[in-house]
């Protein structure tokens, strides 16, 4: 029998050893985990990664979601209860041919992640995005009592090493202020008037695929998936439909960068590794799922577990929020509805800073600095938590980091209190507290200071008359 995350957990002397520790030669490790890249399968470019950057700001972006997303398909008579029971918004609304996102706290109102839910039929729906609500979803379907019948779609192996990997479906979005007159050609003729997060039907390639109206950078987009083994035909066509456009296909270098300019948050620290409501839950989660893989990275040293918790609030999640429904952690969200939130901007960086920081990386015997690879520093299942202070004091945290080319800018995603305003500039403390245990220790570094404007999330520039005489 595998190991669960209950007995690594105990094996690694408490979560914060485990998390802190490196997983690089981890044999448990499953093949989507190993290694650690979130965006597996795809090749880095297609053509370059700036010219792919730009496309979904100048054209038309191809952004292929085939491999690197987790899913998980419920059916049955109790499928809509199962999900209403475990996510803070209620599905008893939910009608076939609508998405919506699905939160899911614990008994304390901590967050255990988000995803997408698609209502397929009457008692069919799939989920997709987060493996922790994925895991989540299945272990309640398996020991709730549900008359549900729940069955994983797992991501693609990071490293297939020549194997074969199929899945249900393909999965393409389309992006970009060009993107509407694409999917027109594509469709023979206008969509019709489609909702946003409503869902749809279209020919490509001689394939009739799902669709799901999107957005993204201000204008409209769809995310099509249809049968995978036709993936090469309905990936031809829309390429090929798309050449007048301008579209690029975009790599794994370049697929990050949207998300931290649109203000994603990838997702925190799932709240699951202490609660004694949650034993059992941790008993039977193996210790080779990504709770178990991924890694608290960043300067941000707290004493306890649970300081890097965040509740539906932090991320404006709280507006989806419908306590009519019962629900997991209901009572305690009610109690912590009135507490101080964080909220989320984005910090761009100061470029003399970022220039000194590569500065001592290309400096023999120069500080112990923690390397900043680019395009994105987000790259890895690794939970981002870096200091952040104005005037000294504590004000949250930094997180995800990539440049954009779109912006010729660094940019972090961020979770700051309510004394943080528009255009202040804050000190990011870029370093790795370190940590671990037995052979799996990660080295601290030192820290370097980066001073940042804070900015809106989705970035909006924030114009700062030093940066402006630099």
């Amino acid at each position: 029998m595998s190991q669960s995350l209950e007995s690594l957990l105990q094996e690694a002397g408490g979560p914060l050893n485990l998390l802190r520790a490196h997983k690089f030669d981890r044999p448990d490790a499953k093949p989507e985990y190993r290694p650690q890249q979130i965006v597996p399968v795809l090749p880095q470019e297609f053509s370059l990664w700036e010219r792919e950057t730009r496309s979904w700001r100048e054209s038309v972006a191809l952004f292929d979601q085939t491999h690197h997303m987790s899913g998980l398909f419920l059916e049955g008579p109790d499928a809509r209860r199962l999900l209403s029971d475990l996510a803070i918004n209620d599905f008893a609304s939910s009608r076939p041919g609508v998405a919506r996102q699905i939160v899911c706290v614990n008994d304390d109102g901590d967050l255990i992640g988000d995803s997408i839910v698609f209502h397929l039929d009457d008692e069919r729906f799939s989920t997709y995005g987060s493996g922790f609500v994925q895991n989540w979803l299945m272990y309640h379907a398996q020991t709730g009592g549900y008359d549900v019948h729940a069955e994983f779609d797992a991501k693609a192996p990071v490293y297939p090493n020549g194997f074969a990997n199929t899945r249900p479906d393909c999965r393409y979005q389309i992006q970009g202020p060009l993107a509407g007159a694409l999917i027109e050609k594509l469709n023979g003729g206008p969509l019709g008037d489609v909702k946003f997060f409503h869902m749809t039907e279209i020919t490509i390639g001689g394939h009739r695929c799902r669709a799901l109206r999107h957005g993204m950078a201000g204008a409209a987009g769809l995310e099509v998936w249809g049968p995978y083994e036709h993936r090469e035909q309905i990936r031809d066509a829309i390429i090929e439909a798309g050449r007048e456009f301008g579209l690029q296909v975009v790599g794994g270098m370049a697929y990050l960068i949207g998300a931290i300019e649109s203000g994603w948050y990838q997702a925190v620290l799932p709240a699951i590794y202490t609660a004694p409501a949650l034993r059992g839950y941790r008993e039977w989660l193996p210790a080779g799922e990504g709770e178990g893989m991924i890694r608290l990275a960043g300067s941000q040293e707290c004493p306890r577990i649970e300081d890097y918790h965040r509740t539906p609030f932090d991320l404006d999640y709280g507006k989806l929020i419908r306590f009519e429904h019962e629900f997991i952690g209901r009572d305690a969200l009610r109690r912590r509805q009135e507490e101080p939130a964080l909220r989320k901007v984005t910090l761009q960086w100061n470029p003399q800073d970022a220039a000194s920081l590569f500065s001592e990386m290309l400096t023999p015997d120069g500080r112990n600095v923690r390397f900043l690879h680019l395009p994105a520093m987000c790259d890895k299942l690794d939970k981002h938590y870096d200091t952040l202070t104005l005037d000294g004091r504590s004000v949250g945290n930094s997180a995800y980091t990539a440049y954009t080319a779109n912006e010729r800018s660094i940019l972090s995603l961020a979770l700051v209190d309510d004394s943080v305003q528009i255009g202040d500039e804050v000190v990011i403390g870029w370093g790795e507290a370190g940590g671990g245990y037995g052979a799996n220790v990660t080295p601290a570094t030192d820290i370097f200071e980066i001073r940042a404007t804070v900015s809106p999330a989705p970035f909006a520039r924030v114009a700062r008359e030093e940066y402006r005489a630099g």
